[in-house]
C-alpha cells in the first residue's frame, strides 16, 4: 500500500509538471501573459487603474498616521532615562527607515528600467527621488533635535549620522542627474551607477552602530528578535512604520 501511494504521488507530480511545461509552450497562454504584463507596465494603463484607488487610500493612510502620531506623542509612558524627549522617536525612526527603503526601491526600479526599458520603472524612480530626499532630510533634522537633550549637541560626525548624510547626497545627485542629463542617452546608466553605489551605503547605515564606536545606541527595535523597547511604546511605533510605508507606496503613484 505504501509503494502504491508513493507511485500515485509521483504520477500526480509528473502530471502537474507536464501541465506547467505544456502551458509554457502554449503560445496563447504566453500571449495572454505578455499582453497583461505589458499593459500593466504601461504608465498610461497603470495610472488609469491606480488613480481610481490612490486618493481614498492616501486619505485613509493619513488618518491612520495622525492617529498613530497622537498615540505616540501623548499616550505612551515617558522613558525611564530620557523622559519625554524620546517621543521624537515616532517621527525620527520611521523617517530613517523609509529613507533607506525608498532608496532600495529606487535602485531596483532604476535597474529594471536599464535592463528591460520599462517606462513605468523610470516614472517610479523619478517620483521616489524627491520624496526620498525630503524624508532623509527630515530624518537628519529630527535626529538633530533629539541629539540636543540626549548628546548635548545637534550634530556630530557620528558613523550613523554621516552615512545618513551620504544617503541624502545620493538622492540629491540622483535628482540633479534627472534634471541635467534627461536628454542624454546614458541617463539610465548614470542612474544605475548612482543606485549601485548608494546601495553599498545601506548596510553601512544599518550596521554602523555595530562596526564603529558611535553615539547612537544599538538597535532597540528588532523585527526578528526581542526588542528592548516596551510594548506600550513599540506598538504605536510599528503602526507609524506601517502607515508611512503605505503612504510612500501610494505617493509615487499620485505624482
Amino acid at each position: 500500500h505504501r509503494d502504491l501511494h508513493l507511485s500515485l504521488r509521483r504520477q500526480r507530480q509528473m502530471c502537474i509538471r507536464d501541465s506547467i511545461w505544456n502551458s509554457k509552450k502554449n503560445p496563447y497562454i504566453i500571449f495572454v501573459i505578455k499582453k497583461f504584463f505589458h499593459q500593466f507596465a504601461s504608465p498610461k494603463s497603470y495610472f488609469a487603474i491606480a488613480n481610481k484607488f490612490v486618493k481614498p487610500f492616501l486619505a485613509f493612510s493619513f488618518l491612520l498616521y495622525i492617529g498613530a502620531l497622537v498615540w505616540g506623542l501623548f499616550f505612551t509612558p515617558p522613558d525611564a532615562v530620557q523622559g519625554d524627549s524620546y517621543r521624537i522617536i515616532y517621527m525620527h525612526v520611521p523617517a530613517s527607515f523609509m529613507a533607506q527603503i525608498l532608496f532600495v526601491v529606487m535602485a531596483i526600479t532604476s535597474a529594471v528600467f536599464l535592463i528591460w526599458k520599462l517606462k513605468l520603472a523610470a516614472y517610479v524612480s523619478k517620483s521616489i527621488a524627491p520624496i526620498g530626499a525630503i524624508v532623509t532630510f527630515f530624518a537628519l533634522f529630527s535626529g538633530s533635535i533629539w541629539g540636543i537633550p540626549t548628546w548635548g549637541t545637534w550634530w556630530a560626525w557620528d558613523a550613523r549620522l554621516t552615512s545618513m548624510l551620504v544617503l541624502m547626497l545620493f538622492y540629491v545627485l540622483f535628482i540633479i542627474s534627472l534634471k541635467y542629463f534627461k536628454n542624454n542617452e546614458n541617463l539610465p546608466k548614470i542612474l544605475s551607477i548612482l543606485s549601485i553605489l548608494g546601495m553599498i551605503n545601506i548596510p553601512i547605515i544599518k550596521y554602523s552602530v555595530e562596526w564603529w564606536s558611535t553615539l547612537h545606541q544599538p538597535a532597540s527595535i528588532k523585527f526578528l528578535g526581542t526588542s528592548s523597547i516596551h510594548s506600550s511604546m513599540l506598538i504605536p511605533l510599528f503602526l507609524m512604520l506601517l502607515v508611512l510605508s503605505l503612504i510612500h507606496i501610494s505617493e509615487p503613484t499620485r505624482r
